[in-house]
Order: structure tokens, then sequence, then C-alpha cells
């Protein structure tokens, strides 16, 4: 099994995704593979309207792929949103998948909270890992701040990686 963390937050800009950047660049150049699944609430659109792929949807295909020397993508059509654990079976040669968001999930969790974006954590203590705060929670969860990446990669590699 590949392993999987979530890195969740109570709100919009509290710095998940530049965290979770961040943590990319320090795995890869200590030589990982890694994927990200990002979860959007919303809906998203990556096919853009008069492009081929868009095209081929619009025709009717449920799967539309996309390949080139350098990316592959699949646009699936779908009834109802996948779980977390079904887009994961689709993923490997990877050491490690990170996703942003997904807080509902039984992953384990690196928090990221601002004082001025949430008044408390998302989580229970014992669904983290990990936290990145720009402030200081009386708990056991280790904590980082928000400059602290090879503090929180080494926690994150021995904990998942090694």
């Amino acid at each position: 099994m590949i392993p999987v963390f979530s890195i969740v937050g109570k709100n919009s800009n509290t710095g998940k995704t530049t965290v979770l950047c961040k943590i990319i660049s320090e795995l890869k150049s200590r030589g990982y593979r890694v994927a990200t699944i990002k979860h959007d609430v919303h809906g998203f659109d990556i096919d853009h309207p008069g492009k081929d792929t868009w095209k081929h949807g619009q025709a009717g295909s449920d799967i539309v792929m996309i390949s080139s020397p350098a990316k592959f993508a699949m646009i699936e059509k779908v009834e109802t949103e996948y779980s977390l654990d079904k887009i994961l079976e689709k993923i490997d040669n990877v050491d490690i998948i990170i996703t942003e968001g997904y807080k509902k999930e039984n992953k384990p969790k690196l928090e990221v909270y601002r004082k001025e974006a949430a008044d408390d954590l998302l989580c229970k203590e014992h669904e983290l890992f990990g936290l990145v705060t720009d402030t200081q929670f009386n708990n056991d969860v280790p904590q980082f701040g928000f400059e602290d990446i090879k503090e929180l990669v080494d926690l994150i590699e021995a904990k998942f990686l090694v």
C-alpha cells in the first residue's frame, strides 16, 4: 500500500496549498515520487470549451484521455463522486500520496491553522499526526511553523516512508 495523508484546514486561506507545495518540493529533493489529489467540493472543469478533448466529451464520450510525451490525463464523467479509496486504487508508481482536503476521510491528517482564519482546530487530536500553525496549542501533536518544512518532512519521512 502506498502511504497516504491529508492536508486539511477549517477554512480557505489558511495556507494549505502553500504548505503542500513546499512539502512536495522537499520530498522531491529527497528523491521521492509524489502524487497529490485535490478535493474540490464545488466541482471543477479542466476541459476548455473548443478544445478537442472538450469536443469529445460534448459528443458523448464518458472517458476522455489525452497523452503526450510529458503528460497523461483522463477525464471521466461520473454519476456520483468517487470515494478517496476508489481514487487511490488508480494510482501507482509513487512513494507517497498527499491529498488536499478530504477532511472527513479516515486518513492521517496534517492540519494547517492560522489564528486569523479560524477560531479553533478542525480535527480532534487523535486524527492528527502534525500541525502547521502560527500559534501554539496545548496538545501532544507535533507542531511546526510555516517555515519549518525540512523538520516537517523529516516527520513525514519517518512516519510514512522509512
